[in-house]
C-alpha cells in the first residue's frame, strides 16, 4: 500500500440543506483528528472498526459542542481509500457542515483535492483506473442503464477482460523472447502460426468491445436532439408535450423564443437533451439575430435535428432553408398541427428531401408523439440493440488506448504471417500491452491521472 504522508478532509454530501451532511478524513492523523473532535454518549477507551458511534463534536478551543453527530471509523486496509478513514455524520444544514470542517482541518488535516479519495483507492490498490473512473460514472449517470452500466465498470468487467487480453500477450512476448535470446538453443517453442492465431483472436476481441463504444456512448452520456424551423410551426409546444409539461412560453406571436431552452428526458431510458430554439427567419433586429445565430451554432453539434414544418400551410422559403442547410445530418421530418387540413402532400416532401419518411403529428393535441419518441430512440441507437456483452465500452479514453493497441497487434500480427523478424514483432506485443495497461493504470502517467481525477467532485 503507497503510504501518504498527509491527511485529507472534505464535505462527501451535496452543497445545500439535507437531513444530514457527510465530513469525510482520510489519512494517518484521521483517528486522531476523530479522537481530538469526538465525544461519544458513552464513554469508551477503543472505537472498533466499522461501528457507528453517537457523541458530539467540540471545539479544539475550548471544547464548545458543534454538533450531535454520528461517527465511524473505518482502519485500513478496509476503507474505501484503504488508509484510515473517519467519517462525521453531522446534521446537514451548511452551516454546520463547513464548522464541522473548519474544525477538522484545524485539527491536523487538508482540504482534499477533486475525486482526492478516489485517487488514494486507486494508488493504495483498492480500485484500478478503470474501475476509479467507473466511480464518477455512477455519480453522474443519467438513467438506470446508464447506472447499470457504471456498475458493471465498478464490478471490474472491463478490468478482467483488459488482464485477460495482457496474459495472453505477456505469454506470447515471453516465448517471442525466449525465441530471440536462444536462437540456437534446442528449446521447444510453439510454431509461429500459433502465435498468429492467438493475436488474430485478441485483435478480434478488441474490434468486438471497440463495436459496443456508440452504445455505450448513448447510455452514459445520451444526445442532444434540437428542434428547429421556421417561426409558429409549433417548436415550444412540441417540446412541451415531449417533456409531459409546459416549459417553453407558447405564444402567436412569431419570435416569441428568441434563445434557446434546454431539458433533458428519457426515452426507453436513453438520456435526451431536447432544445427548442427560435425560429428560422429574415431577422427582424439585432436580439433576433443573435438567436438565430446560436441556432445554426446548435444544430452544427446536435446528434438529431427535428425539422419541424406547419402542415397547414404550404411550404416557404423559410421552411426550404432549415430543410437545405440541414441535408446530411441525421433528421426527423415532422408535419405539425395534423389536426387541420392539410396544405402540405407525401409527395411534394419526398421529392424536396428523398428518403426522409415524414411523421404527421398534433404538438397541441398529441396525436403521433408515441411514432416521433419511437423514431428518436431508433435513430439514438442507430437501430442497434442493446448488447448482451459484459464489456460494453462508454470512456473515450478507453477506446483510444483499445483502438491504439489494436493498431499495434495488427502490425504485428501481419508481420508474423509475413515471417518477418521476431524483434519487430516483439516491439509492437511491447506497445500494445502499455496501452492496454493505460485502461487500468498500470502504466498511466502522473499527468493524466491528474487530468482524470481532476474532474471529480471534491469529497469523492
Amino acid at each position: 500500500m503507497l503510504v501518504q504522508e498527509d491527511t485529507i478532509a472534505a464535505i462527501a454530501t451535496p452543497k445545500g440543506v439535507g437531513g444530514i451532511g457527510i465530513i469525510r478524513i482520510s489519512g494517518p492523523k484521521a483517528e486522531e483528528i476523530g479522537h481530538r473532535l469526538f465525544k461519544p454518549k458513552k464513554y469508551s477507551s477503543h472505537l472498533q472498526s466499522h461501528y457507528l458511534y453517537y457523541g458530539t463534536i467540540v471545539s479544539l478551543d475550548g471544547g464548545a459542542i458543534l454538533d450531535e453527530v454520528f461517527l465511524s471509523i473505518m482502519r485500513k486496509p478496509h476503507s474505501y481509500t484503504g488508509e484510515d478513514t473517519i467519517e462525521i455524520n453531522c446534521h446537514g444544514g451548511p452551516v454546520v457542515v463547513e464548522t464541522v470542517l473548519h474544525e477538522a482541518l484545524k485539527a491536523g488535516s487538508r482540504l482534499a483535492e477533486p475525486g482526492e479519495f478516489t485517487k488514494r483507492a486507486y494508488l493504495n490498490g483498492r480500485l484500478d483506473l478503470a474501475q476509479a473512473e467507473a466511480v464518477i460514472d455512477l455519480i453522474m449517470a443519467q438513467s438506470n442503464r446508464g447506472l447499470s452500466l457504471a456498475l458493471s465498470h465498478l464490478r471490474g468487467n472491463i478490468s478482467i477482460k483488459v488482464q485477460s487480453l495482457r496474459s495472453s500477450l505477456i505469454e506470447i512476448l515471453a516465448h517471442l523472447e525466449t525465441l530471440i535470446d536462444f536462437t540456437e538453443e534446442d528449446i521447444d517453442i510453439p510454431p509461429s502460426s500459433e502465435f498468429s492465431k492467438t493475436i488474430r483472436l485478441i485483435i478480434d476481441d478488441i474490434e468486438e468491445i471497440l463495436a459496443t463504444y456508440s452504445e455505450g456512448k448513448t447510455v452514459r452520456d445520451g444526445l442532444s436532439i434540437i428542434i428547429t424551423g421556421k417561426p409558429n410551426v409549433g417548436k415550444s409546444s412540441l417540446l412541451n408535450r415531449l417533456l409531459g409539461e409546459k416549459r417553453a412560453i407558447i405564444t402567436p406571436v412569431p419570435g416569441t423564443t428568441r434563445d434557446f431552452i434546454e431539458e433533458t428526458l428519457l426515452i426507453k431510458g436513453i438520456p435526451i437533451k431536447l432544445i427548442d430554439t427560435a425560429g428560422i427567419r429574415d431577422v427582424q433586429d439585432q436580439i433576433e439575430a443573435e438567436g438565430i445565430k446560436l441556432v445554426w451554432e446548435k444544430i452544427a453539434s446536435a446528434d438529431v435535428v427535428i425539422i419541424l414544418l406547419d402542415g397547414s400551410t404550404c411550404i416557404t422559403e423559410e421552411d426550404m432553408e432549415v430543410i437545405d442547410k440541414n441535408k446530411g445530418k441525421e433528421i426527423i421530418l415532422a408535419i405539425n398541427k395534423s389536426d387541420l387540413p392539410s396544405q402540405i402532400k407525401d409527395n411534394d416532401l419526398e421529392k424536396i428531401i428523398p428518403g426522409i419518411g415524414p411523421l404527421w403529428i398534433s404538438a397541441k393535441y398529441g396525436d403521433g408523439i408515441l411514432q416521433l419518441t419511437e423514431k428518436i430512440y431508433e435513430l439514438t441507437m442507430n437501430n442497434k440493440r442493446i448488447t448482451e456483452s459484459d464489456v460494453v465500452l462508454s470512456n473515450l479514453r478507453h477506446k483510444v488506448a483499445f483502438e491504439k493497441a489494436r493498431d499495434l497487434l495488427t502490425i504485428a500480427y501481419n508481420a508474423m504471417i509475413q515471417g518477418l523478424s521476431p524483434e519487430l514483432t516483439v516491439f509492437d506485443i511491447k506497445e500494445s500491452l502499455e496501452h492496454l495497461g493505460d485502461i487500468i493504470g498500470e502504466t498511466t502517467n502522473e499527468d493524466v491521472l491528474d487530468r482524470i481525477f481532476s474532474t471529480f467532485c471534491i469529497g469523492k
